[in-house]
Parts: C-alpha cells; structure tokens; sequence
C-alpha cells in the first residue's frame, strides 16, 4: 500500500505562506485524485484541496485564492501551498488519496500564531 510522509509545516505568523510537500512511495499521476486535508484542534478531518490525475484543481471555498496544490509527477509529490495565513488554518495537514484514503500519514503541523 502507497505510504504518504508530509513536511513543510511549522510555526508561522498570521499572513505568512508555507509550501507543503507529500512525498508518495509510488506512482500518483495516472487514475489517482490525491488530497490535501486538515485536522484543526476540536473539529474533524476535511479535505481543504484536491489535484486529479490531469492536473484538475479542487480548493474548498473558503480557501480559494489563498491555498494551491499541485504535484509533480515524476517525482511521486504533491505539494500545497498556503498564503495569507490565518490562526484559524492551524492544525495538523495530512495528503491522501481522494476520496478512497489509504492509511493516513503522520502529517504536518501548521501553527499560525503571532
């Protein structure tokens, strides 16, 4: 079963960016829709974006303009990068397939915090 490590998380002020990375141990282009997801303190797990095997983008309203994923393929990665942010994008961020999730990585923390 594909095994998904996230990186790119940390401790930034409100309005800073990060770039997230989801390094896949196989192959993600063809036939798979991978996920970026967040678990914030006290709610459930939700998808925030979504990439398709021919590159079709996916952003939760509420995060458009601020949130991009995309991938490179030969290199198995799908990254997620976030602007603007707001304490309210903290939690935990975790990649996966979507919307059939193998086993969940140990994800990225996300602070935004001043």
């Amino acid at each position: 079963q594909v095994q998904l490590v996230e990186s790119g998380g940390g401790l930034v002020q409100p309005g800073g960016s990060l770039r997230l990375s989801c390094a896949a141990s196989e192959r993600i282009g063809v036939g798979n829709v991978m996920g970026w997801y967040r678990l914030a303190p006290g709610k459930e797990r939700e998808l925030v974006a979504r990439i398709g095997s021919l590159g079709t983008t996916y952003s939760a309203d509420a995060l458009k303009g601020r949130f991009t994923i995309s991938k490179n393929n030969a290199k198995n990665t799908v990254y997620l990068q976030m602007e603007s942010l707001k304490p309210e994008d903290t939690g935990v961020y975790y990649c996966n397939k979507f919307p059939n999730a193998v086993t969940w990585g140990q994800g990225t923390q996300v602070t935004v915090s001043s």
